[in-house]
Order: C-alpha cells, then structure tokens, then sequence
C-alpha cells in the first residue's frame, strides 16, 4: 500500500505526541504513513529517517517513518514560534505534491495554529466568508458534497439539509434575508438539477438527535456553525475531510492543545480516526 503523508503541523502543540499515539496503535495494522517533520524532535517512539515515502512500508511495523526537514529554531512547547511557519506551510505542500504525483495514497495533516500562518499571511475572518457567500457557491459546495457522498461513502440518493445563516433561518426575513435571497434560491436550483437539497434549516434546531436522521449530510454556512455540533457529538472521533479534490485530505476534529503540549497527556484519537478514514478512502478509489 502506497504510505499515507502526515504533516508536522504546529511544532509547538500536541501534532508530535499524537502522530506517536496513532504510530503505536496503527503499527501493526495500518493504515502505513510517513510523517514529514524534523525527526531529530523526541517523539517517545523509535523513528527511522526514510528519504522517500516508499521507504515507509519497510520500516512502519519497528519505527515511526520520518522525512526529515529540520525546523529553523527549537521547539517549545506550548510556545508557536513565526519562524516555524515556513516549515508548517512547506510540509502541507510537500504532503499534497506527494499525493497528487501517486507517490501517496493521501495526506494526513495534523492541528495548525491559525494565528501563526495568519501572520506569515494568510488571511482569516468571518465577516470576509459571510460577505462571498452567494447561491453559485452554495450550489458548487452542495455538488461536491453530492458527488462524494456518492462516491465516497456508497450513500446512492444523499439527503442534503442546507443550514441557515441567520437564527431561526431568518425568520421570514425579519432576522435577515440571507435565507430569502441567496440561500433559498440555490436549493430551489438544486433541486431542479436532481440534488435532493432541503432548506434552509433553522441552525439552532438542525443539528438535534430528533432532526439528524432526516439527512444524511449538512451544508453549513461558515466554520463554527459546523464544527461546534460535530465536536459536541464525538469530539474524540470527528475527522475534517476535504471534498472535492483530486486527492484525499483528512484530519482531526481539534486544534493544536498549546495548553497541554509536551505534558503526555493529548489524545490520539481524532488523528487514528483521520488516519483509518484516508486509509478506507485510498481503498475505495485504488489509490492505496
């Protein structure tokens, strides 16, 4: 099986002590992955310097398979440091080169501190997504949703529910008319190109367990108003996975832990989690 790519994410928060968590429980079993850090870091395990990731496979079942890049400065943990950004960015990038030259099978890619890469210049705000949202983006995510669940998880006829972007979907507009503008509209156009889109849902009710079984996914709007319900229902096993690529991209449902990094006390479980699910899709499209 071509490895999957696992990236460092922030060096100073809980990426190191979770990639040896799933190398231990995964060691045996598999999915394979190759981590791309700095593999003179103490990581708690065995690590073996591969200088390719089909390297990986021969080493996986004794020692955590590393492509080392050497980071600018030490790590402290629970301290980010602007000097790591380039190395942050550099392995997402490597990580996705590798993937779409078939030389992995997916990326893996561990917690990023949002404000580390926001300083070395990507931008971040949630005025800025409320303000692109329109019915032509609406639809394009919807498809992709459609299209994977089809693919990618065997679900023939997905039930999409499209959230609101205001409390209680609007109110008949006296709440905002986002619903009645462009939300609306968009499902109105799914649902004449055969896409069974519902909608829009009121967001504070939708994501109960008396409403969940009425769909079989949900398009929500921006981040939080989608991240807050699945962390909710199984912050350990929640997986991020991105749709619509030509490759596979999953990773874990938390953020770095900069509170509790280096203490041995970070769960592995959501990066295991994101690990077997890139593994199952690899499978489903020949890609392991």
């Amino acid at each position: 099986m071509k490895p999957l790519i696992l990236t460092m994410g922030e060096p100073a928060g809980i990426g190191a002590e979770i990639t040896a968590g799933a190398w231990r429980a995964l060691r045996a079993s598999g999915p394979c992955f190759a981590l791309i850090d700095d593999a003179g870091r103490d990581f708690g395990v065995p690590v073996a310097r591969i200088s390719a990731p089909e390297d990986a496979g021969a080493v996986f079942a004794q020692a955590l398979p590393i492509l080392h890049r050497p980071l600018a400065v030490p790590v402290v943990p629970g301290k980010p440091s602007p000097a790591h950004a380039g190395a942050v960015i550099g392995a997402i990038e490597e990580a996705v080169a590798l993937a779409k030259s078939g030389r992995a099978s997916g990326v893996v890619t561990n917690p990023i501190q949002k404000a580390s890469l926001t300083a070395a210049g990507f931008p971040q705000a949630l005025a800025k997504a409320i303000a692109r949202l329109n019915p032509a983006l609406i639809m394009e995510t919807t498809r992709i949703v459609d299209a994977a669940l089809k693919r990618d998880f065997g679900i023939a006829a997905p039930r999409l529910a499209i959230a609101g972007l205001n409390p209680h979907a609007g109110e008949a507009g006296t709440m905002g008319r986002e619903e009645i503008d462009i939300i609306a509209p968009a499902i109105a156009a799914l649902r004449a190109e055969g896409i069974d889109a519902r909608g829009p849902m009121p967001p504070d009710t939708m994501f109960t367990a008396l409403a969940r079984p009425g769909y079989d996914a949900a398009i929500c709007l921006y981040h939080d108003q989608a991240l807050i319900p699945i962390k909710t229902i199984d912050m350990a096993g929640g997986v991020n996975v991105t749709l619509g690529l030509s490759i596979i991209r999953t990773s874990p449902d938390h953020g770095t832990a900069l509170d509790i990094a280096g203490k041995g006390l970070a769960d592995p479980a959501s990066l295991i989690a994101a690990i077997r699910l890139a593994g199952e899709l690899a499978q489903k499209r020949g890609l392991a």
